[in-house]
């Protein structure tokens, strides 16, 4: 066999069901060894996008998602989503082709240095050289995309390696199970709970696995510690629980912050500083416990006095063997500022006007989605308000990127997120600067076949930026741009388009796009004049004396 034939063996020998990808003329060769393989091809209009689904793919199942690209173009436009899998993450392996590296007539034509380029974005970027080294490369590669920080790897393939002649055969796939935490360091820091009078669990991005769903569940039932999430720990633990105290969708100043303000020792599960900080810690301040699979990257705003390093659901079933029942619930502040948050954020009678606001979206969206659900969030000014105020039930069940933040991944996310669970209702909720960026990937959730919605909140600019330019007192400039006509965009593409225009109809629409079939998109404009009077002045008003 050839060597595309034996990268093809090999992906399905790791037990790899789709590539997502666009190929190009150097691809050719392993375009038709995927022909006959076992393994889909996911067509898609762009390799950002493709790259954006690879990496879901691997965030939700624990296993490298694939991806591929030609070389030149192709390659560079990968680099965002190999930085997205990187900063979240996320285990993924993105493939690229190459002109002959031995002989070839065409110059410097399309060739960058894509190797090179690749080197600080990935754990491991390699040029495949010979066809006999293909098995070995694909098993350290899908070794290292999931060793702990898992992330995304990079291989590529040159056309002569490609058709290079080889009878070797595919290495024998193996686990690896990460080390255990030292016991000595687990007592310690139950003591330290043990003696605390406010203790707090703060759940973040490496906890929102399914295996540590169980343990951390099991760990606040049995301790009775309360606990707040990170945006990209969301929905590790309901945050309908009793103990939950929401998500810090904020660095500061939000009513959880005033239990951060309380704790004496904060346990935090699984935090990396490429997220943006749930709150900013201080020398004179809150002891603070980091558990983690590796061990913690100091920084100014980060910097805990003690570290547990070894598997988290290990970690967090031992230590809740250590601590006494029911002993870590505090003095009874976080009880009466628990009923202060239910009161303000989530239970608020939030006024009927149009266009909807930030309030009114995330009630009505969790009033209809269907508990088990899929929310695909973008990024842009919506994002905070989904994250502080749209309650999650469940691990992954809301999607959202706050390690890199790039826009233009909510909908091919959801594609993704479809495509591995085609039974549960799958929403992308998209700005409309953000949905335009990968808006073509419509044509490939109705090419799939998927049954699935995108909320497209329009407010004909860059909402975010606009936020942060007034904040600053600067004068509106460069962040207003037009828009297309966006029901009659989705129905060119062959999706049913609507247009949310009076008050009390999204509920309605949304409603009946979750039960027909078929590709959704609903233009939804949106007033963001909260984020004003809530999120700053309301915010800074406010007081942490609840009750």
């Amino acid at each position: 066999m050839n060597g595309a034939e034996l990268l093809v063996r090999c992906l399905e020998n790791e037990g790899v069901k789709y590539i997502f990808g666009i190929p190009g003329e150097e691809n050719l060769a392993l375009l038709e060894a995927l022909r006959t393989s076992s393994i889909k091809l996911i067509l898609t209009r762009h390799e950002q996008a493709a790259g954006f689904m690879a990496a879901t793919y691997g965030r939700i199942t624990g296993r490298p998602g694939v991806c591929l690209a030609t070389l030149g173009p192709g390659a560079t436009n990968f680099v965002t989503s190999v930085s997205y899998a990187l900063l979240g993450g996320m285990p993924s392996l993105f493939i690229t082709g190459q002109k002959p590296i031995k002989k070839s007539k065409q110059g410097r034509f399309q060739i960058i240095d894509v190797v090179g380029m690749m080197e600080p974005i990935t754990k491991m970027t390699k040029q495949i050289v010979g066809a006999d080294s293909i098995p070995a490369l694909i098993r350290e590669a899908f070794r290292t995309a999931v060793n702990e920080k898992s992330g995304p790897v990079h291989l590529e393939l040159p056309e002569d390696i490609a058709a290079e002649q080889s009878d070797v055969q595919p290495f024998p796939v193996t686990d690896i199970q990460p080390p255990l935490a030292a016991g000595e360091a687990l007592e310690e820091v139950a003591e330290l709970l043990q003696q605390a009078k406010n203790p707090l669990l703060l759940i973040a991005a490496a906890a929102n696995r399914r295996q540590t769903c169980a343990a951390l569940g099991n760990f606040i039932e049995r301790s009775g510690i309360y606990f707040f999430s990170t945006q990209m720990g969301k929905g590790v633990v309901s945050e309908y629980h009793h103990r939950s105290l929401g998500t810090a969708a904020l660095s500061e100043h939000d009513y959880l912050h005033c239990a951060i303000d309380k704790a004496d020792v904060i346990i935090i599960v699984g935090h990396d500083v490429v997220e943006k900080p749930p709150f900013f810690m201080t020398r004179d301040g809150v002891e603070v416990i980091h558990v983690n699979y590796f061990s913690a990257a100091f920084d100014e705003v980060y910097f805990p006095q003690y570290e547990v390093i070894g598997d988290i659901s290990d970690s967090i079933n031992r230590l809740a063997s250590l601590v006494k029942a029911d002993s870590l619930g505090g003095d009874g502040y976080f009880k009466v500022l628990k009923q202060g948050i239910i009161d303000n954020v989530f239970k608020r009678q939030r006024p009927r006007s149009f266009p909807y606001t930030p309030q009114q979206l995330t009630g009505v969206i969790r009033d209809v989605m269907p508990e088990d659900s899929i929310l695909s969030l973008d990024n842009g000014m919506y994002k905070i308000w989904f994250a502080r105020n749209y309650r999650s039930t469940s691990s992954l069940s809301v999607l959202l990127d706050n390690a890199l933040a790039t826009m233009g991944a909510g909908l091919p996310v959801a594609v993704a997120a479809k495509m591995l669970f085609p039974k549960r209702n799958v929403v992308a909720v998209c700005g409309d600067g953000g949905f335009m960026m990968n808006s073509q990937e419509l044509e490939t959730a109705i090419r799939l076949q998927l049954d699935l919605t995108i909320l497209l909140l329009r407010d004909n600019g860059f909402g975010m930026i606009k936020w942060k330019q007034a904040g600053m007192g600067l004068p509106a400039f460069g962040l207003n741009f037009g828009n297309p006509d966006f029901v009659k965009y989705a129905d060119s593409y062959g999706a049913h388009g609507y247009r949310v225009e009076e008050q009390g109809k999204l509920s309605l629409i949304l409603a009946h796009c979750l039960e027909t079939p078929g590709v959704h998109l609903i233009e939804l404009p949106v007033d963001y004049a909260e984020n004003e009077s809530i999120l700053i002045e309301e915010l800074r008003a406010k007081t942490c004396l609840i009750g």
